[in-house]
């Protein structure tokens, strides 16, 4: 019975003993309290330089809404017998100084609004000439970057227009327990300059900041805890500590066959 007891309590202290402890995220959000007040607004993502963007027109006359889309090109597959054309949708390149050149609009400035105003601006210039047209802006290359400690780090492209720094780090596999959940970098290209922002994942104050959505090309970097940086700076002196003993030892061997040479003549 006391043997039985023993095992009992070894068994308990082990299991407490290689249990971790886990950072739970946001850890003052009372979800009883807040569910559902936490508005997330109608954000949309603003039009920036260098965005690519679709641009389709359409009405209840079809033909007529031809002119207002790029043609679609192909470009032909080289090395085979019978060439395969591919169709590939063009697409409107935002200049750096903000503009897009629309057929019979003209130059537009696109940067600063939103996909929707862009489209409501481009029905309206062109309703006197097309009948109940119907605009689609999309993004093509809208895409954000996550490194660090992530399991799965690299481009995240997006789909949509609106992606979360929770969004992205979901999409990079999480956290890896290496991460440092209090101190996650965001850094932004803004007007020519780089900004840099700093998100704390067990605070809720993180679902209130103005960059809780990412923009374009917006790069998220986790930074490594404590642990993780203890544990890099020990493996840099013992690799550095070895590579000093085999120099020594390499040296010390050196000499030896000398003195041993020496010795023999």
């Amino acid at each position: 019975m006391k043997i039985n007891m023993l095992s009992a309590v070894v068994l308990l202290l082990l299991a407490t003993s290689c249990a971790t402890n886990k950072t739970t995220y946001f850890e003052n959000l009372d979800v009883d309290q807040l569910s559902g007040k936490l508005d997330v607004g109608n954000y949309e993502l603003q039009i920036a330089p260098d965005d690519m963007l679709s641009i389709t027109v359409s009405s209840v006359v079809p033909d007529a809404a031809a002119p207002y889309n790029l043609p679609a090109v192909s470009y032909s597959e080289p090395g085979k017998k019978e060439l395969t054309t591919v169709p590939n949708l063009q697409v409107y390149t935002v200049s750096k100084d903000g503009y897009i050149y629309f057929p019979s609009v003209g130059r537009i400035h696109a940067a600063g609004l939103t996909r929707t105003e862009l489209a409501e601006y481009i029905e309206d210039k062109i309703r006197p000439e097309l009948k109940d047209p119907f605009v689609l802006v999309q993004f093509m290359n809208f895409k954000v970057v996550v490194l660090g400690e992530v399991k799965s780090p690299g481009q995240i492209p997006v789909q949509t227009e609106r992606i979360s720094i929770l969004d992205a780090i979901g999409a990079a596999g999480d956290l890896t327990i290496y991460g440092e959940r209090k101190n996650i970098l965001l850094i932004r290209e803004e007007n020519g300059k780089r900004v840099f922002h700093h998100f704390d994942l067990t605070d809720k104050a993180t679902f209130e900041s103005p960059y809780f959505y990412l923009k374009q090309n917006d790069v998220v970097y986790v930074m490594p805890n404590r642990a993780q940086r203890n544990n890099s700076d020990y493996n840099q002196l013992a690799s550095y500590r070895i590579s000093v003993a085999g120099t020594v030892v390499s040296a010390i061997s050196v000499l030896a066959s000398l003195a041993i040479a020496l010795f023999i003549r």
